[in-house]
């Protein structure tokens, strides 16, 4: 059986997409990176494989993400990409008509705007995390609140408060004040809801020309209480596409899919079990240039097999043993 998979490894979460030669996705994984993204990788790999037929031939494999260098190395990727070509890709397979994709994960936020089936602008937001999921997970741990219960409770909001979201900081210290002038725990809920969706209108999506249909997908998309921040902000209902948290995954393989159709190869896929190896991370600062990029590298049993991180290519062309 044909399988193209898919691996979106980022900061918070580690995804991996496994699709048939039809483009069906049949099996899927969802894991946190916990700050280990080769152990999150290799764990991701032998979960995935126990939701495969047993025929089961991997023909194709792409990586995308933050870490997507350091996984598309560890696995053998025929094809590495990034985000946002894997994001779109994921939605205008699943929802062709879709103009503008708002997708928010943990520790980042895009925005994506398409036109005629191809991106013609996108944002990021990179900087603050007072646009991510982590602004909500610290103000619910904060407020001693398990991230399931917050869009509940959020939901249950009949007077909102606003909160500040511009900045985290300025964020919390007004979450504080609000609970000692004596708000209901549910409004505040809700204000943070409506900080988010304010400040990632304010900033990513900023001189963006946002059209109909809206799709809305990453982790964040789970929170019932966003989902009606959004609709409430934007004056109509945004999409939130089945599989939304692993979209990146599908368009990676996706694409994976259409490379190795359209190469006619064999795929470098090193197969499912690779516990057993004992990759080492490091970085260097590279002095070519007056950049001094920080260059990272992937060694495997004191071998280095990989270099990335520059903003050019200078070590990338360079043979892992060698020197520019």
């Amino acid at each position: 059986m044909e399988i193209y998979l898919g691996i979106d490894v980022g900061s918070v979460t580690t995804k991996l997409a496994a699709l048939d030669s039809e483009d069906r996705l049949i099996g899927h994984v969802y894991l946190p990176t916990l700050g280990k993204p080769i152990e999150m990788v290799l764990t991701g790999l032998k979960e995935i494989s126990k939701e495969l037929p047993a025929d089961a031939h991997v023909c194709g494999a792409g990586t995308t993400g933050s870490a997507r260098y350091l996984a598309g190395v560890i696995v053998g990727a025929d094809l590495v990409k990034n985000e946002i070509t894997c994001h779109a890709v994921a939605t205008m397979h699943s929802i062709p008509e879709a103009r503008t994709i708002i997708e928010i994960g943990g520790q980042d936020s895009k925005i994506i705007i398409i036109e005629d089936g191809v991106v013609t602008d996108f944002g990021m937001n990179t900087v603050c995390a007072a646009g991510t999921g982590s602004f909500l997970d610290h103000q619910a741990l904060r407020l001693g609140i398990d991230i399931k219960e917050f869009a509940r409770l959020a939901l249950e909001s009949r007077t909102p408060v606003r909160i500040a979201g511009r900045c985290t900081v300025f964020g919390e210290s007004d979450m504080i004040h609000k609970q000692q002038m004596g708000h209901r725990i549910e409004d505040i809920l809700y204000g943070l809801c409506q900080a988010l969706v304010r400040n990632y209108l304010n900033n990513v999506a900023l001189g963006k020309k946002t059209e109909l249909p809206i799709v809305f997908q990453g982790g964040v998309a789970f929170n019932q209480a966003i989902v009606k921040a959004f609709n409430d902000e934007l004056k109509t209902e945004v999409i939130v596409p089945p599989h939304h948290e692993i979209m990146g995954a599908i368009g990676a393989a996706l694409l994976a899919h259409e490379e190795m159709t359209d190469g006619n190869r064999d795929s470098q896929f090193t197969g499912f079990d690779a516990g057993g190896a004992s990759y080492v991370t490091s970085s260097f600062e590279c002095k070519a240039c007056p950049n001094l990029c920080e260059i990272a590298q992937l060694a495997l049993d004191g071998k280095v097999l990989a270099r990335w991180g520059g903003r050019c290519d200078l070590w990338e062309r360079v043979h892992p043993e060698g020197s520019p």
